[in-house]
């Protein structure tokens, strides 16, 4: 599982130039030794979004993933 996630979120990471900012959506930066920075939103609903694409993924399950699979998010 931990693999796929972050397959998933490098796949997306690399199409990803920026996050779209609406109120109520904020976005944090991630990396990896395997990508370039990225972006990763949380959308009014709470999921997180890549590349302007909802994840249907809860934002927090979805960084915490991120960063088991040793991208690091945030400052």
């Amino acid at each position: 599982m931990k693999k796929s996630v972050l397959i998933i979120a490098l796949f997306l990471g690399l199409a990803v130039i920026s996050c779209k900012n609406d109120d109520g959506v904020s976005c944090t930066t991630c990396s990896s030794a395997e990508t370039s920075d990225f972006q990763v939103c949380e959308e009014k609903d709470g999921n997180a979004s890549v590349n302007g694409q909802n994840t249907g993924t809860p934002y927090d399950t979805y960084v915490s993933g991120l960063e088991s699979a040793g991208a690091n998010c945030g400052g």
